[in-house]
């Protein structure tokens, strides 16, 4: 039986990770409403806008699945504090930044802190919350302040920035990480895997090399040329990169990337859904700021506010995803979700300088909806079949592609415009379109991921993955 004491420090447990997710998840969009204000100070071009965003939702990507392995290992509570004083000083750093490729670098510096908080927050959580009903209660509720964060990004960066100035989007950090530290070194306890899995240096390097390959090449293609000796040998090495991740991870023993679980065809499509469901995202919050203050003339403030409906219905649909997962199972909201951020896409291909208040505002409606609900069938897909014992590996897999595919968003969307000799609003058509497109590949993915031959893969995947499990165990003995 629980005693008071008992459930209060659990309750502060989860609020320490909850803050932690909040300041991981901010750091997401926040600054994407800064980005006219950073342009302007540091007269940045758009490939510079580009990597302010890629720079930290690329290195989480890349460091994502490593610190879940580092905190195995090295202590949930150690990794999880130093992740938070690394954000913490990052978040500073970034505040005081003197040129653009400092402001660049130190949010990469930034992303190291925040690789080791979801995740990491995510294990302490398990471990506290013993009792499977508890356990999913905690859940629910991290996972709606992580929806709550991504949602409320815009519109509290145009509160600050238009009341304070851009650097003041990183300010809000600061005290929070420090509550979360003070509450983390109190009440956290210390906790580590039975059978913490082995540091993958190989496998590492080779996804640290194969993303900022892939993300520099369509960054820079536009200003060096697709056809450039330096662009097409970033690709190049991209994929060499991929070949190499495929052939050494199939042979490790405990990879970063278990390729065991793309024989799978619900977490192949997972994957690849998490990929271009948050494109979109990205590519979304990208361009509509930019076009709200660039294009529209509107202050950070007022292009926060008139996201808002976007940022609600976000927050509300991630709520309510769950909840229409376990009544219709994942199919029917990967549909629903795929259809919803078309048609808010395609409402925004032909954007004019004087399109209505009113339209705008449907526009976000129907896409934030749409982008609120595909989170959870995109886990639930992802663990179908799954041995529980490796849910956690397989979930932190699909995170990482989510992280993926929002750096290509924001990658792929910049470079159309960049690379069109038409002005912005005019090239803008293109890059929505795009958006459009994926929404498309979402529901065609989701079609073919939830159908009987992709369960059944699954189902035998599964059963192969235990047997595996067995064997290894048996042999440790």
């Amino acid at each position: 039986m629980t005693t008071d004491r008992e459930a209060r420090s659990r309750s502060i447990i989860l609020l320490a990770c909850c803050l932690s997710v909040f300041m991981a998840g901010l750091d997401t969009t926040i600054v994407n409403v800064a980005l006219p204000s950073i342009q302007s100070v540091f007269h940045a071009s758009v490939s510079g806008l580009q990597w302010t965003i890629d720079a930290y939702i690329l290195v989480i990507a890349c460091l994502l699945m490593a610190s879940g392995s580092l905190a195995d290992r090295f202590g949930r509570r150690r990794v999880f504090q130093v992740g938070l004083v690394t954000f913490s000083l990052g978040s500073l750093a970034c505040s005081l930044a003197p040129s653009l490729g400092w402001l660049i670098a130190f949010r990469g510096l930034q992303a190291v802190g925040g690789s080791m908080l979801n995740p990491v927050a995510m294990s302490i959580i398990a471990n506290t919350f013993t009792d499977r009903a508890d356990r999913a209660k905690a859940i629910g509720l991290w996972g709606s302040v992580a929806g709550l964060s991504l949602a409320s990004g815009p519109v509290l960066g145009g509160l600050l920035v238009s009341g304070v100035g851009w650097r003041s989007i990183f300010w809000i950090n600061i005290p929070v990480g420090l509550i979360a530290i003070a509450l983390t070194q109190r009440f956290v306890p210390e906790s580590r895997a039975e059978r913490p899995r082995r540091l993958d240096l190989r496998g590492q390097i080779l996804v640290i090399v194969l993303l900022g390959c892939l993300t520099a090449g369509i960054i820079e293609g536009p200003r060096s040329g697709w056809g450039s000796a330096s662009i097409v040998g970033l690709f190049g090495v991209a994929v060499l990169s991929a070949i190499a991740l495929v052939v050494v991870e199939s042979r490790r023993h405990d990879p970063l990337v278990d390729m065991r679980y793309f024989r799978g065809a619900p977490f192949s499509g997972a994957a690849m859904i998490g990929v271009v469901a948050l494109a979109t995202l990205g590519g979304f919050l990208f361009l509509n700021t930019l076009y709200l203050q660039d294009v529209r003339g509107y202050s950070a403030l007022q292009a926060g506010l008139l996201t808002i409906p976007m940022a609600l219905m976000l927050a509300v649909f991630s709520a309510v995803s769950g909840q229409l997962v376990a009544r219709h199972g994942p199919r029917f909201s990967l549909v629903i979700s795929g259809g919803l951020i078309t048609l808010g896409s395609v409402l925004l291909i032909d954007l004019g300088v004087r399109t209505a208040v009113w339209y705008l505002t449907v526009a976000y409606l129907v896409y934030g909806a749409g982008a609120g609900l595909v989170s959870a069938p995109i886990t639930n897909t992802a663990l179908s079949g799954m041995p529980l014992d490796q849910a956690g590996v397989a979930g932190a897999i699909a995170s990482t592609s989510r992280q993926i595919g929002a750096a290509l968003g924001v990658a792929v969307t910049g470079a159309i415009i960049a690379g069109s000799s038409a002005n912005f609003l005019h090239a803008s058509h293109a890059a929505w379109a795009v958006v459009a497109g994926c929404g498309v590949l979402v529901i065609a993915l989701g079609m073919a991921s939830t159908g009987r031959w992709a369960l059944a893969t699954a189902e035998r995947n599964g059963e192969r993955l235990a047997a595996d499990s067995r064997l290894a165990s048996e042999g440790a003995r």
